[in-house]
C-alpha cells in the first residue's frame, strides 16, 4: 500500500469507534484491493426496495392524476383498480422491507447499521461531509476512500430516504385505513394519523409531497452512484450486486 493509500486508510468514515473496523478491513484487503461490504440481505433489500418505490411512484402519480374515463361499461375497465392494487401491494413490500432492514441492522455487520444513525455531534464527521461536498461540486480532484457509505451519502440516507420512507408508510396506511373502515387492523394501528394532521385531504397532500421527495432522492442517488463509479476511487454500482467494494488505487 503506498503512502497516499496509507494516509487515506486512516480517514475512513466509521467515526466514533475505538478501533475502526474499516481500517482493519482495508488493511487486510491491501493485496486483494476489495472489501466485502454489503451482505446478501442488504443487497436484496436494496433492489426490491428500488422496484417497490418505482411502482409506488408511477401508480401514486396516476392515483393523484387519474387516467381519462374509459368508454363503455365500467365493469369492463378496471384500470384504476389495478393501479391502486399495485400501489397497495408495493406499499406492503416497502413497509415489510423496512422492518426486515431494521432487523438486519441489528444482526448484520456494522455497514448494515450505517443507514440508521449519523455521528452528527462529531466534528470529524462534518469535516468529511465538507470534503465530499467539495468533491461533488468539482472543487477537489479526489474524494476520500470509504468502505461503506461516504459521510454525505450516509446523511442523505438517514435524513432524506429513511425518514421520508417511514413517513410515507405511516401516511399511506392511514389513508388505506379509510377504505378498510373502522375496526380494521389498519384503522386500529394507523387511525390516529389523520386526526393528527386535521383531515384526510391534508394527509393526501403531505403524502403526495413525500412522493416527490423520494423521486428527487432517487434521481440524485442514481446520479451520484454513476458519477462515483466513473470518477471516484472505488466501485459503487457493482458493489450493490456483488457485495464487494473494489478500490481503484
Amino acid at each position: 500500500m503506498n503512502s497516499n493509500a496509507a494516509a487515506d486508510t486512516g480517514r475512513l468514515h466509521a467515526i466514533g469507534q475505538t478501533i475502526d473496523p474499516d481500517d482493519q478491513e482495508l488493511a487486510r484487503s491491501a493485496s486483494l484491493k476489495s472489501v466485502y461490504v454489503y451482505e446478501a440481505p442488504v443487497r436484496v433489500w436494496h433492489w426490491v426496495n428500488a422496484l417497490a418505490i418505482t411502482v409506488l411512484a408511477v401508480s401514486g402519480y396516476f392515483i393523484g392524476s387519474p387516467l381519462p374515463t374509459m368508454p363503455g361499461e365500467a365493469s369492463d375497465h378496471f384500470v384504476m383498480g389495478y393501479i391502486r392494487f399495485a400501489h397497495f401491494a408495493a406499499g406492503y413490500v416497502l413497509a415489510v422491507g423496512l422492518l426486515g432492514r431494521i432487523y438486519w441492522a441489528i444482526v448484520g455487520n456494522h455497514h448494515a447499521r450505517e443507514m440508521f444513525w449519523v455521528p452528527i455531534f462529531q466534528r470529524a464527521y462534518w469535516v468529511e461531509v465538507l470534503g465530499m461536498l467539495k468533491w461533488y461540486a468539482f472543487l477537489t480532484e479526489r474524494p476520500g476512500r470509504y468502505v461503506g457509505h461516504n459521510p454525505l451519502a450516509r446523511f442523505a440516507m438517514v435524513f432524506t430516504f429513511l425518514l421520508t420512507a417511514v413517513f410515507m408508510v405511516l401516511t399511506g396506511f392511514a389513508l388505506y385505513a379509510e377504505g378498510s373502515q373502522r375496526g380494521s387492523w389498519q384503522d386500529k394501528v394507523f387511525g390516529w394519523i389523520i386526526p393528527l394532521f386535521g383531515q384526510s385531504q391534508d394527509v393526501h397532500t403531505w403524502h403526495h409531497l413525500g412522493l416527490w421527495v423520494l423521486v428527487c432522492f432517487v434521481i440524485v442517488h442514481v446520479y451520484a452512484a454513476i458519477r462515483e463509479d466513473i470518477m471516484g476511487r472505488s466501485s459503487v454500482i457493482s458493489t450493490m450486486i456483488s457485495g464487494h467494494r473494489t478500490f481503484k488505487d
